[in-house]
């Protein structure tokens, strides 16, 4: 494999795991629900989207062609993840779930 490619491919992966750890760490770290659900769908989404892409580029140039099975994985995670974030986030104000006074756009249930 040219070394251009497995620079790409790095960088790609690189990026997508600090994206990851900035999404782990806000989930961690942020002080109530609303707010720490956008670590994960968010941050951590671009970061395995990011090491999707290396993967895509790097079985891609082994010589077999376009590598399907990560392009199926992105797509199917580009889907599900908002889907799922908003189920959540519904749960959370049907459950009246309480909120700090810093989380812009309030939910229902407060004055």
């Amino acid at each position: 494999m040219p070394d251009v490619i497995e620079m790409i491919v790095a960088v790609f992966v690189l990026v997508g795991a600090c994206f990851a750890l900035i999404g782990s760490i806000g989930l961690a770290r942020l002080p109530d629900f609303y707010m720490r659900l956008h670590g994960p769908t968010k941050a951590t989404t671009l970061g395995v989207g990011g090491v999707v892409i290396g993967s895509l580029i790097y079985f891609s140039t082994r010589g077999e062609g376009l590598s399907l099975h990560e392009v199926l994985i992105a797509l199917f995670l580009f889907i599900t993840a908002p889907v799922s974030a908003h189920i959540v986030a519904k749960a959370a104000l049907h459950l009246k779930l309480p909120s700090i006074e810093r989380t812009r756009g309030k939910p229902d249930h407060q004055p």
